[in-house]
């Protein structure tokens, strides 16, 4: 199993910066839980351990990581948290890339692939990559894994150590489940799940992000973890607008037992496993994102259910919520395999402005009766 030893967290945002400290504090915590050896052939002098992980975190604003820097608070996303001092804090991609073996991709879905040639630049070759961010590319219907497998594979040449598309996609995990930013700066409890096609490489990952208030799982199906953390936001937009429109907890609870379904659908006809769906980047990142009014998704859509538009949501808030760019890219590739997602329907619907909120119980009720556990 491969040991890491610089960390680079490229994107500042809330999920990023807090990645950035559970590294830090997962770092110094299996430091200080290490045994110290003694050589008894010098005496028995003890032998330093190994450094902890260095862990570097990287936004293109200049000013905004200046200020970072020397106040150690990043007080457009995560205000109430203070970041450790071991933590680098920089704008400058090459410092941050160069000599780390452990790169996480902590950009938002619809800018990744902008990014990704200027990472290529001073990326080892051989370096794990850890996407965090839980979206579907518009216009391309990629999941994230496979938008950096293609671009790497593009822009990477050969010569200089790189990999095919497969190649890229073996280096690559994903981390997902119940992950509210705010929640695990403050270092509640959490689980999550570091998915990975090579078991050797979710287990290293995992080791490198497990603090003492974050437990990580792993598992070795990518495809279903992707969808999973997909698939919710837009399910969370839509009990937000249940939330806005004051319907009950009948109502939510329906969309997100109704949400699971459809989601599972979609994961399973793309190769995902049915119990990646009942874990904690299925079943546990619904019910966190869906509840929760941490959650940026669950936000918009109650801010759709009290008769905000688009634009007025855009404008009110400061972090991006993935899944109003990402489900019409859900829903089409859904249509192209095949699978029922009214839900998902029904918010694409009231996002391009085909039906208003109002509409929204009627679509969904006024639907053909059929056994819970038809498959579509």
């Amino acid at each position: 199993m491969p040991t890491f030893t610089k960390a680079a967290v490229l994107g500042a945002g809330s999920w990023g910066t807090t990645f950035s400290k559970v590294l830090v504090d997962a770092a110094f915590s299996d430091q200080r839980s290490r045994p110290t050896q003694t050589d008894s052939a010098s005496g028995g002098a003890g032998e330093h351990a190994r450094a902890p992980l260095e862990v570097h975190l990287w936004g293109r604003d200049t000013e905004s990581m200046t200020r970072m820097a020397r106040t150690r608070v990043n007080q457009r996303y995560v205000p109430g948290l203070h970041l450790p001092d071991p933590l680098h804090i920089t704008d400058d991609l090459a410092e941050a890339l160069t000599g780390a073996d452990l790169v996480v991709l902590a950009l938002p879905a619809q800018v990744l692939r902008s990014q990704l040639p200027a990472i290529a630049e001073h990326l080892d070759p051989k370096a794990a990559l850890v996407s965090l961010a839980k979206g579907l590319e518009q216009g391309t219907g990629l999941r994230m894994t496979e938008v950096v497998a293609q671009v790497l594979a593009e822009v990477f040449p050969s010569e200089h150590g790189g990999h095919d598309s497969d190649g890229w996609s073996r280096q690559t995990c994903v981390l997902s489940g119940p992950n509210l930013a705010m929640e695990i700066a403050d270092e509640h409890p959490t689980a999550s799940v570091v998915a990975a096609q090579d078991p050797q490489l979710a287990a290293a990952v995992a080791k490198a992000c497990a603090a003492p208030y974050f437990r990580p799982y792993t598992n070795t199906d990518v495809v279903g973890t992707e969808i999973a953390g997909l698939t919710k936001n837009v399910i969370a937009v839509c009990v937000g607008i249940c939330e806005g429109r004051h319907y009950g907890d009948n109502s939510k609870a329906s969309i997100i037992t109704r949400g699971l379904a459809e989601s599972t659908r979609l994961a399973l006809a793309l190769g995902g496993k049915p119990e990646t769906m009942s874990g904690l980047a299925g079943i546990g990142d619904l019910v966190a994102t869906c509840s929760s009014p941490l959650s940026r998704n669950h936000t918009a859509g109650r801010l759709f259910g009290q008769g905000k538009s688009l634009e007025q949501i855009r404008e009110e808030m400061t972090q991006t919520a993935e899944g109003l760019k990402s489900a019409p890219a859900v829903l089409e590739l859904a249509h192209q395999r095949g699978v029922e997602m009214p839900i998902t329907q029904a918010v694409v619907a009231i996002l391009e402005g085909h039906i208003t909120v109002e509409n929204l119980a009627p679509l969904l009720l006024g639907r053909q009766l059929k056994s819970e556990a038809t498959p579509t």
